[in-house]
């Protein structure tokens, strides 16, 4: 079984990393560091564009765990750009199968902005034919979702 994780922590060794190496604790994985990736906005076309790489990483791994840490009361830009991306690129069946996790922490989030992240990678899920397997917003969340990896 081959695990990706997508950290879109500016800190590679980070909160949001930490989180990660929780969850996948005793697991083999491969860290895809989005802030070494140039990724524009949907619709934006920059040089030496990343995503293609990142569907790439996504397409070779059986479960994929996507983090971020919390800004502005949401899921940071660097994943919601690769998000907003998958929008006419990527085809509903290339990543069925797959599992999904999702990592997001913050200092002092409120209810209502965890929620609406989950919902957010819930539907991301879905639409590309992955298995939403769980968020972990804390080590003990992280710890008990380590035993369905």
């Amino acid at each position: 079984m081959k695990i990706l994780f997508i950290n879109g922590s500016p800190n590679e060794n980070g909160n949001t990393a930490n989180l990660a190496s929780i969850l996948l604790n005793g697991k083999e994985y491969e860290t895809l560091n989005l802030t070494n990736f140039t990724i524009g906005s949907y619709g934006q076309t920059l040089p030496y564009d990343g995503f293609d790489r990142v569907i790439e990483k996504m397409k070779e791994a059986d479960t994929i765990v996507i983090g971020s840490p919390l800004y502005w009361h949401n899921i940071c830009g660097s994943v919601r750009n690769v998000l907003e991306r998958f929008y006419g690129k990527v085809d509903e069946s290339e990543l069925l199968g797959r599992k999904l996790y999702f990592v997001f922490q913050g200092v002092a989030p409120e209810k209502w902005m965890l929620d609406a992240g989950e919902y957010t990678m819930k539907r991301f899920a879905s639409l590309y034919g992955m298995e939403y397997m769980g968020m972990a917003t804390n080590s003990n969340e992280a710890e008990d979702l380590n035993k369905t990896v």
